[in-house]
């Protein structure tokens, strides 16, 4: 592993390009994140269930990200795979404005480019796992954590925003341009990296075999499985009212794209705080109890939005501070958590167990869409947010059984053995 010297990440030219591509890329989904489910609202008269489809469409391939990843993990060098995933995503990306042009577009269109990118969205993420400890040392897992972490805080700020503006100016389809572009610049930046590859891992092993150990692994892991449990929790509950959250601000609070996007930026910068604020707090009361606040505040907070009524003013400052308090809290909670990840996992096993994480971590987002169109319809949009908002208690049980609450610091942390 190439070892940084010890001051800050900004002076590392490795870094600082894949940071650039990073933050470009992040940047571009925040406009997609907004303007996908308005297409669907705004142009394709979608219900609250085809809202929850198109929601759980993209977070569908999750659900094989434990083979995916064990099928990276035989590639030691994982640069050509983020390459290709970002170009493919491009390609998807640029379907939806031809089909606009050609007055083609559908809702089945929407959720084949939602399951195909989200794929490729898997074969980038995994690949990273394992590509993220070869691009900084374990003395920095923290720092970069945090200014990856900060530089996706910035882009929730200012992406919805300009979104809502490229959606209200040009249209919900043109404005996915944007995001197609920035995975353009993300491959040419991943390109220009030079990092040395990693080992060569489980020669001659099955498919299967290899993710079979990769899930065992993690399963039997005294950290990994009750983060992952802890996660699983969140994203379920989560997923059921945020599939929502952009319906309810347009229908039932009554907020334009612009508005909506603007609140969303505004509240996101408390996600930018919390990057920053998130390893001093860390350093203050430790990396278990950081992790046990945010996992409980996070989810809590839709309910600000949940509950807004009002002037239009009123609504809308509801919604961005749902936004500022929820970011500022999964920060506190992904950074810490994060970097725990990192400092215990072996170095053989990083991307199949990232796969196998992923696949029930993520996996579990689909089913949440799907109720919280099912429960949207059903009891009404506001009630489900609410529901949506109570997941926080249910995620910290998780951690009171786990060595993680106990944990302050990420010194002597060490990977368990593998077993033969």
């Amino acid at each position: 592993m190439r070892t940084l010297p010890a001051t800050s990440l900004w002076r590392d030219r490795q870094f600082r390009t894949f940071w650039s591509a990073q933050g470009v890329s992040e940047f571009g989904d925040r406009i997609s994140e907004l303007a996908l489910p308005l297409i669907a609202v705004t142009l394709l008269n979608a219900s609250p269930s085809q809202v929850g489809f198109l929601t759980a469409a993209v977070w569908l391939p999750n659900l094989a990200s434990l083979f995916i990843g064990a099928w990276v993990d035989q590639r030691r060098d994982k640069r050509p795979l983020m390459i290709a995933a970002d170009l493919s995503r491009t390609v998807l990306l640029l379907s939806l404005p031809a089909a606009y042009w050609l007055d083609l577009l559908t809702l089945g269109q929407l959720y084949v480019v939602a399951i195909l990118a989200g794929i490729a969205h898997v074969v980038f993420n995994t690949a990273y796992s394992s590509f993220f400890v070869r691009l900084v040392s374990r003395d920095h897992f923290l720092e970069a954590n945090s200014k990856l972490s900060s530089t996706r805080s910035i882009s929730f700020m200012g992406g919805p925003a300009l979104g809502g503006l490229l959606v209200q100016w040009l249209t919900a389809p043109v404005a996915v341009l944007a995001d197609a572009l920035s995975f353009v610049f993300s491959a040419i930046q991943v390109s220009r990296l030079d990092t040395a590859p990693g080992p060569a891992d489980g020669a001659g092993e099955s498919l299967l075999g290899r993710a079979r150990a990769g899930m065992r692994y993690l399963l039997r892991h005294p950290y990994l499985r009750y983060t992952l449990a802890c996660s699983t929790t969140i994203n379920f509950f989560n997923l059921i009212g945020a599939a929502l959250l952009i319906l309810f601000a347009s229908r039932t609070l009554g907020l334009s794209a612009g508005t909506i996007g603007l609140a969303f930026g505004i509240g996101a910068s408390g996600g930018l705080l919390g990057a920053l604020a998130a390893t001093p707090l860390t350093r203050l009361i430790g990396v278990g109890p950081l992790i046990a606040i945010g996992a409980f505040v996070f989810p809590a907070s839709i309910a600000i939005a949940a509950l807004a009524s009002g002037p239009l003013w009123v609504r809308a400052t509801a919604l961005g501070a749902a936004d500022f308090v929820g970011m500022f809290a999964v920060m506190c909670y992904d950074i810490p958590q994060n970097s725990l990840q990192a400092s215990v996992t072996h170095e053989q096993m990083r991307s199949r167990v990232s796969g196998a994480y992923s696949s029930i971590n993520y996996g579990v987002r689909p089913l949440g869409a799907i109720v919280g169109g099912f429960l949207g319809t059903w009891l009404g949009v506001r009630e489900t947010l609410l529901i949506s908002s109570a997941s926080g208690f249910l995620a910290v049980l998780w951690l009171l059984r786990s060595p993680i609450i106990r944990t302050r610091s990420l010194e002597g942390l060490e990977p368990p053995a593998l077993r033969t």
